[in-house]
């Protein structure tokens, strides 16, 4: 009988270690299976998450240097007087308009064809009336002029800010119209100059002209700001 009674006590020990193990078991493979079945989209929605909480920080940064560099009314009206005077914005106003064109007179005998035509200089001398005028500003052939602007033959050509074209010239100038008109046909002046040779001038004054902004590459390889000496 006691015998008995031991092998049943030895059966139900190894049974409850057996439901044991296999509790633990179980456990386990649940858990790595389901490690193992997590989805794509679930690691896919995490990273949109993340990347979207990112975001919205640089965002937020973003927003905050603007609102700490945000020019005032006052430094946004200095600006836009700054472009005006560099030539970068268009600009209206009353004014002139020049054109101008080589001359269509027959050459005598032996005399220099160079006399007849347009040259750089001549279109210097009318651009620097303009200004002695009080031209505020002025284009050639859609050209704007700024301090770095060239005006140079280029063989039968005008080169303006590196841009070629041939005759006639087109030179609007904004200012008083009245002033700008008689600085150019003051007797003795540079129309009177080049109507000698025949050069074709005709100058209008009007109440509105058009001047595009510059367009043009600004650099300074060599040049550095420094403070005032005195």
């Amino acid at each position: 009988m006691n015998k008995i009674r031991r092998i049943l006590g030895e059966s139900w020990a190894i049974t409850f270690v057996c439901v044991i193990v296999g509790f633990i078991l179980s456990t386990e493979f649940r858990q790595e299976s389901e490690k193992e079945t997590v989805s794509p989209i679930d690691e896919l929605s995490t990273q949109i998450l993340k990347l979207e909480w990112e975001r919205d920080e640089l965002q937020k940064k973003i927003t905050a240097l603007q609102q700490k560099f945000e020019p005032s009314t006052e430094e946004i009206s200095i600006i836009e007087d700054l472009k005006m005077k560099a030539g970068l914005t268009a600009l209206e106003g009353s004014g002139v308009i020049i054109r101008m064109d080589d001359s269509k007179r027959a050459l005598e005998k032996g005399e220099n064809p160079n006399l007849y035509v347009i040259h750089d200089e001549d279109i210097l001398r009318m651009i620097n009336e303009l200004r002695a005028a009080g031209a505020e500003a002025i284009s050639i052939n859609g050209q704007r002029l700024i301090a770095t602007s060239e005006i140079r033959c280029a063989g039968p050509t005008l080169s303006v800010n590196n841009v070629r074209s041939a005759p006639p010239y087109e030179i609007i100038a904004i200012g008083d119209k009245n002033s700008l008109e008689n600085s150019i046909k003051m007797r003795g002046g540079v129309e009177d100059a080049l109507k000698v040779w025949g050069i074709q001038i005709e100058i209008q004054a009007v109440e509105k002209v058009y001047i595009p902004p510059y367009n043009g590459n600004f650099s300074h390889n060599f040049a550095k700001v420094v403070e005032e000496k005195f």
